[in-house]
Parts: C-alpha cells; structure tokens; sequence
C-alpha cells in the first residue's frame, strides 16, 4: 500500500468517478483503476462497487475510508508541523551545570524569546554535571549543552562564560579578614570539594597536583549550592567558580593572590549533526552574546581547563 494509492482511494471515494477522480489527480484514468485494483488486492477486499456511470463504497470500502481519512489528515497535519519548524518554530532542548541555573540561562533564553523572529519556539530544560549533559546530546535528546570543555572530534564547542575562580570561606574564619588568599592555604584548612568524577572535581584534583597542596577535602558536593550550604556552617573552604549563587551573606569570597584562575564554561553540540533552524539561530545567538561579553584571551590568566595532572 502507498501513500498515492489512499489519496486515489480517498479521491474516488468522494467523487464517486473514476474518470472525475482522474481528471483531479492529474492521471489516467486506466492508470488510477489500476491502482485501486492493486489496493483491493492487497487489502483482500472489493472497495467499490458499480452504481451508473459511477462507483459507491461497499461495507468494506466506507471503513477503509475512515482509516484512509485519518490517515492522511495526520499526514497533512506533520507536513504542516514541519514547514512551520522550518520558517523558525519549534522546541530547542538544552542542558546546562547547575552554575547557570540561577540567571544565565533563565536570562538569555529569555533574551533570544524576545527577538521577533523566535516568538514562536519552546525550550526544554535539563539540569546536570557535564558529562551527563554530554551523554545526552550524543544521544540526541539534547540540542546543545553548556558545561566543562568537551574534548574529542565529536562536538562543536565555544566559550561562553569565563568564570574567575576563588576561595570561599566562612564568616568566623581564620582567613575572613583577607582580602586574597594564597592557593597554598588551601592545603591548611579542610575542604569542601567536587564529587571527584565530575568535570570540575578532576580538574580542581589536577588544579591541586600543579601547585603541590595536598587537599584535606572531607566532603565531596555535586553542585556549588550544597557546597556554599556546607562552607556557610563551617564545615570547612572551598575552592570554586565565583558566580550568582556565591551572593550568600553567610560566606566570604576571597580572590585568589598572585595569579588568575579561570573556569570556562563551554557551549557544545554534536558535529555534522542537523539542526531546526530555531536550534540554528540559538547557537548563533549565544555565540554572538559571548564574543561581546568576553575580554579577549589573557596571557596572565590560567584557565582550569588547561591545567592537566
């Protein structure tokens, strides 16, 4: 059975004609008989029966007809569906870490909703560590994720957030009075770290190796909020990215003394993969929004990415 042959069908159903129903279809009138003789082969069943000049359905035919109608106005109503994706609607499914929760991602989604062209699309969020994030984009159930830098040829990547790292204490510390600290201190005060198999816990590990500070880390965190709720009631430091979620009266940020230290967080999706265009001009938008915010790469900076055991 083919698609043609349920318009045929359907055509002939309607008009009671072949040579009517011919004239419509743009076909032969023997070509069109054929056809509906092969579906009533296939089917088992006779579909019409004589009645003048013209054709009626029979028992069998008016059934088949109710499926044939369902049939193609599902047809009629994905094609519909697709051209409206392809003139800029449609859903962006995105994953991002828990940093960006709070404002970036709320913000610039917000942001791109509000350009004329984009009025019509839907996001669907999804919230986790890097490596989940990636897992699902690989998979497809994911457009793009926002998190650690990706390695492999796989994924299409670019910076957008660079994120200064620093040392978060509590307010009755030893080291709440300074305004920065050492990363040597580090090694003289328990920690509050990253669950070790997380992209930030590898490379705050590696982080660690460089400077050569043996960590007393007696908590491992999945995100920056648990982390900020453990430091607040004086479980011990941490060593993290600054953003929103450190703006927490019961903590003091300390940046770190004699060198920068970055977090970059990346943007990536899969290579050679096809996007709606809506996904299209997201990945666009966001690249744009980054390379106006973003200084220029620092030689002075050290970025955590970089920094390998």
């Amino acid at each position: 059975m083919t698609f043609n042959q349920i318009q045929y069908f359907q055509k002939v159903a309607r008009l009671e004609n072949y040579h009517q129903a011919a004239e419509e279809l743009y076909i032969s009138q023997p070509s069109l008989s054929r056809a509906i003789a092969s579906l009533e082969t296939e089917l088992g069943v006779f579909l019409f029966e004589k009645k003048g000049r013209g054709v009626v359905l029979t028992k069998a035919g008016r059934l088949f007809l109710e499926y044939a109608e369902r049939i193609l106005a599902e047809c009629d109503a994905a094609t519909a569906k697709m051209q409206e994706l392809a003139t800029g609607s449609g859903k962006i499914d995105i994953g991002y870490v828990f940093p960006l929760a709070g404002h970036y991602i709320p913000h610039k989604v917000k942001k791109f909703l509000e350009l004329p062209e984009n009025k019509k699309v839907v996001f669907n969020f999804f919230q986790n560590h890097t490596s989940a994030i990636s897992k699902k984009v690989k998979m497809g159930e994911l457009d793009v994720g926002f998190g650690g830098c990706m390695e492999g040829d796989e994924f299409e990547t670019f910076p957008v957030v660079d994120q200064e790292m620093v040392i978060i204490t509590p307010k009755e510390h030893p080291l709440s009075e300074r305004k920065s600290i050492p990363v040597t201190e580090l090694g003289n005060y328990p920690i509050i770290g990253y669950d070790r198999d997380s992209w930030m816990g590898t490379h705050s590990q590696f982080f660690y190796k460089k400077y050569n500070i043996e960590p007393d880390i007696i908590v491992e965190c999945p995100d920056e909020y648990n982390i900020v709720a453990l430091v607040k009631e004086n479980f011990g430091i941490a060593f993290l990215p600054k953003t929103d979620i450190l703006d927490d009266e019961g903590i003091i940020i300390h940046s770190i003394e004699d060198v920068e230290i970055v977090h970059q967080i990346f943007m990536f999706w899969m290579k050679n993969r096809y996007h709606l265009p809506a996904v299209e001009r997201f990945i666009q938008y966001m690249k744009q929004q980054a390379q106006e915010e973003n200084d220029s790469k620092n030689a002075l900076k050290i970025y955590l990415k970089d920094i390998f055991n």
